[in-house]
Protein backbone atom coordinates (compact mmCIF):
# COMPACT_ATOMS: atom_id res chain seq x y z
CA UNK A 1 0.00 0.00 0.00
CA UNK A 2 1.37 3.16 -0.52
CA UNK A 3 -0.09 6.69 0.15
CA UNK A 4 -1.30 9.22 -2.25
CA UNK A 5 -3.75 11.89 -2.77
CA UNK A 6 -4.41 12.00 0.65
CA UNK A 7 -6.18 8.09 0.45
CA UNK A 8 -4.36 4.67 0.84
CA UNK A 9 -3.48 3.69 -2.75
CA UNK A 10 -4.96 0.00 -2.88
CA UNK A 11 -2.43 -2.48 -5.63
CA UNK A 12 -4.83 -5.16 -5.66
CA UNK A 13 -8.38 -3.42 -5.77
CA UNK A 14 -10.32 -0.23 -6.06
CA UNK A 15 -9.06 3.55 -4.98
CA UNK A 16 -11.76 6.29 -4.66
CA UNK A 17 -10.75 9.60 -6.43
CA UNK A 18 -12.17 12.86 -5.06
CA UNK A 19 -14.29 14.61 -6.93
CA UNK A 20 -12.55 17.30 -9.07
CA UNK A 21 -9.84 14.83 -9.87
CA UNK A 22 -8.76 12.58 -12.72
CA UNK A 23 -7.02 9.63 -12.93
CA UNK A 24 -5.38 7.97 -15.58
CA UNK A 25 -3.42 4.71 -16.23
CA UNK A 26 -0.19 5.78 -18.24
CA UNK A 27 1.75 3.09 -19.95
CA UNK A 28 5.39 3.98 -21.15
CA UNK A 29 6.77 2.57 -24.74
CA UNK A 30 10.29 2.18 -25.31
CA UNK A 31 12.18 1.50 -28.96
CA UNK A 32 15.74 0.09 -28.63
CA UNK A 33 16.68 -0.11 -31.92
CA UNK A 34 16.20 1.79 -35.15
CA UNK A 35 13.55 0.07 -37.32
CA UNK A 36 15.05 -2.00 -40.38
CA UNK A 37 13.26 -0.14 -42.72
CA UNK A 38 11.11 3.80 -42.90
CA UNK A 39 7.93 3.50 -41.29
CA UNK A 40 6.06 5.35 -43.80
CA UNK A 41 6.80 6.09 -47.37
CA UNK A 42 7.77 9.73 -48.21
CA UNK A 43 4.65 12.64 -48.63
CA UNK A 44 4.84 15.06 -51.47
CA UNK A 45 2.12 16.65 -49.48
CA UNK A 46 3.48 17.51 -46.24
CA UNK A 47 6.72 19.16 -44.94
CA UNK A 48 8.29 18.96 -41.02
CA UNK A 49 8.90 22.79 -40.06
CA UNK A 50 11.50 23.41 -37.25
CA UNK A 51 9.35 25.70 -34.81
CA UNK A 52 12.02 27.38 -32.76
CA UNK A 53 11.46 28.98 -29.97
CA UNK A 54 7.36 29.47 -30.79
CA UNK A 55 5.67 32.45 -29.17
CA UNK A 56 3.48 30.79 -26.45
CA UNK A 57 -0.13 31.97 -27.62
CA UNK A 58 0.21 30.71 -30.84
CA UNK A 59 1.73 27.62 -29.01
CA UNK A 60 -1.20 27.21 -26.51
CA UNK A 61 -3.71 27.82 -29.43
CA UNK A 62 -2.35 24.57 -31.36
CA UNK A 63 -1.47 22.47 -28.18
CA UNK A 64 -5.54 22.83 -27.48
CA UNK A 65 -6.77 22.31 -31.02
CA UNK A 66 -4.50 19.03 -30.90
CA UNK A 67 -5.07 17.44 -27.47
CA UNK A 68 -8.47 19.30 -25.97
CA UNK A 69 -10.34 15.76 -26.69
CA UNK A 70 -7.93 13.78 -24.89
CA UNK A 71 -7.36 16.31 -21.87
CA UNK A 72 -3.94 17.58 -22.61
CA UNK A 73 -3.57 20.52 -19.88
CA UNK A 74 -0.19 20.32 -18.68
CA UNK A 75 1.50 22.95 -20.81
CA UNK A 76 -1.98 24.99 -20.53
CA UNK A 77 -1.63 25.35 -17.18
CA UNK A 78 2.36 26.36 -16.70
CA UNK A 79 2.90 29.83 -16.28
CA UNK A 80 3.70 31.57 -19.37
CA UNK A 81 7.19 32.90 -18.61
CA UNK A 82 8.30 28.86 -17.37
CA UNK A 83 6.33 27.19 -20.73
CA UNK A 84 8.37 29.82 -23.06
CA UNK A 85 11.97 28.76 -21.26
CA UNK A 86 10.84 25.27 -21.67
CA UNK A 87 9.95 25.99 -25.46
CA UNK A 88 13.31 27.28 -25.94
CA UNK A 89 15.57 24.64 -24.14
CA UNK A 90 18.78 24.10 -26.18
CA UNK A 91 18.07 20.01 -25.80
CA UNK A 92 14.51 20.21 -27.32
CA UNK A 93 13.05 20.46 -30.66
CA UNK A 94 9.85 21.20 -31.55
CA UNK A 95 8.51 20.48 -35.20
CA UNK A 96 5.24 21.33 -37.50
CA UNK A 97 4.13 18.95 -40.16
CA UNK A 98 2.79 21.67 -42.43
CA UNK A 99 0.03 20.81 -44.89
CA UNK A 100 -1.64 23.48 -47.43
CA UNK A 101 0.51 26.27 -45.25
CA UNK A 102 -1.38 25.50 -42.45
CA UNK A 103 0.17 23.62 -39.08
CA UNK A 104 -1.79 19.91 -38.83
CA UNK A 105 -0.23 18.94 -36.11
CA UNK A 106 3.09 18.95 -33.16
CA UNK A 107 6.16 16.89 -32.33
CA UNK A 108 8.21 17.79 -29.61
CA UNK A 109 11.79 15.76 -29.37
CA UNK A 110 13.71 16.24 -25.85
CA UNK A 111 17.03 15.30 -26.01
CA UNK A 112 18.18 16.48 -22.17
CA UNK A 113 18.60 12.47 -21.94
CA UNK A 114 21.13 12.26 -25.21
CA UNK A 115 20.87 8.33 -24.74
CA UNK A 116 17.30 8.11 -23.78
CA UNK A 117 15.40 10.93 -26.19
CA UNK A 118 11.99 10.88 -25.13
CA UNK A 119 8.83 11.53 -27.64
CA UNK A 120 7.16 14.67 -25.30
CA UNK A 121 4.17 15.58 -27.17
CA UNK A 122 2.99 14.07 -30.94
CA UNK A 123 -0.28 14.85 -32.26
CA UNK A 124 -2.44 15.80 -35.34
CA UNK A 125 -5.59 18.36 -35.54
CA UNK A 126 -8.75 16.77 -35.43
CA UNK A 127 -9.08 17.19 -39.14
CA UNK A 128 -5.44 15.44 -40.55
CA UNK A 129 -6.08 12.50 -38.74
CA UNK A 130 -6.49 9.49 -41.14
CA UNK A 131 -4.41 9.08 -44.37
CA UNK A 132 -1.36 7.72 -42.86
CA UNK A 133 -0.32 11.03 -41.77
CA UNK A 134 0.10 10.32 -38.28
CA UNK A 135 2.66 7.49 -39.18
CA UNK A 136 4.51 9.66 -41.61
CA UNK A 137 5.12 12.13 -38.69
CA UNK A 138 6.22 9.39 -36.30
CA UNK A 139 8.34 8.13 -38.79
CA UNK A 140 10.11 11.75 -39.13
CA UNK A 141 10.39 11.15 -35.24
CA UNK A 142 11.63 7.90 -35.20
CA UNK A 143 14.73 8.54 -38.08
CA UNK A 144 15.86 12.17 -36.38
CA UNK A 145 16.30 10.29 -33.09
CA UNK A 146 18.00 7.35 -34.30
CA UNK A 147 20.08 9.21 -36.70
CA UNK A 148 22.00 10.99 -33.58
CA UNK A 149 25.03 8.56 -32.97
CA UNK A 150 24.13 8.65 -28.90
CA UNK A 151 20.66 7.42 -29.31
CA UNK A 152 20.74 3.57 -27.72
CA UNK A 153 16.67 4.01 -26.35
CA UNK A 154 13.96 6.14 -27.65
CA UNK A 155 10.87 6.60 -25.33
CA UNK A 156 7.73 8.36 -24.91
CA UNK A 157 4.33 7.35 -23.01
CA UNK A 158 0.57 7.50 -23.51
CA UNK A 159 -2.57 7.42 -21.03
CA UNK A 160 -6.62 6.25 -20.43
CA UNK A 161 -7.39 9.75 -20.91
CA UNK A 162 -5.83 9.68 -24.66
CA UNK A 163 -7.33 7.95 -28.26
CA UNK A 164 -7.84 4.36 -27.44
CA UNK A 165 -6.07 3.85 -30.89
CA UNK A 166 -2.88 5.62 -29.28
CA UNK A 167 -1.33 2.65 -27.85
CA UNK A 168 -2.39 0.39 -30.52
CA UNK A 169 -0.59 3.01 -32.81
CA UNK A 170 2.70 2.98 -31.12
CA UNK A 171 3.37 -0.89 -30.79
CA UNK A 172 2.78 -0.55 -34.49
CA UNK A 173 5.43 1.99 -35.06
CA UNK A 174 7.66 -0.39 -33.66
CA UNK A 175 7.47 0.56 -29.42
CA UNK A 176 7.10 -1.93 -26.78
CA UNK A 177 5.41 -1.24 -23.61
CA UNK A 178 7.61 -1.71 -20.55
CA UNK A 179 6.22 0.31 -17.55
CA UNK A 180 3.27 1.70 -15.91
CA UNK A 181 2.11 4.76 -13.36
CA UNK A 182 -1.46 6.56 -12.05
CA UNK A 183 -1.25 10.01 -12.77
CA UNK A 184 -4.21 11.66 -10.69
CA UNK A 185 -4.57 15.63 -11.42
CA UNK A 186 -6.78 18.26 -10.87
CA UNK A 187 -9.43 18.34 -13.97
CA UNK A 188 -8.51 21.28 -15.92
CA UNK A 189 -11.92 21.04 -17.10
CA UNK A 190 -13.39 22.62 -13.90
CA UNK A 191 -10.64 25.26 -13.57
CA UNK A 192 -11.58 26.66 -17.23
CA UNK A 193 -8.66 25.21 -19.03
CA UNK A 194 -10.30 23.22 -21.20
CA UNK A 195 -14.63 23.19 -21.97
CA UNK A 196 -16.59 20.66 -19.77
CA UNK A 197 -17.70 19.54 -22.85
CA UNK A 198 -14.29 17.95 -23.78
CA UNK A 199 -12.96 14.35 -23.27
CA UNK A 200 -16.61 12.87 -22.64
CA UNK A 201 -15.31 9.03 -21.84
CA UNK A 202 -13.64 11.02 -19.13
CA UNK A 203 -17.12 12.55 -17.48
CA UNK A 204 -16.72 15.63 -15.04
CA UNK A 205 -17.20 14.73 -11.69
CA UNK A 206 -17.55 17.84 -9.08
Amino acid sequence: MAETFGAALNLDGYTEVPDGKIAFVVTYLEMLQAPAKPLAPPRSDVTLERWSAPDVASYRELFKEIGEDWIWFSRLEQDEDVLAKTLAEPARELYQPMKGGKSVGTLELDYANPAEPVVAYFGLVPGAIGGGLGRWLMGQAVEMAWARPETKRLWLHTCTGDSPQAIHFYQSCGFRPYKRAIEVADDPRLKGLLGRDRAPHVPVIG
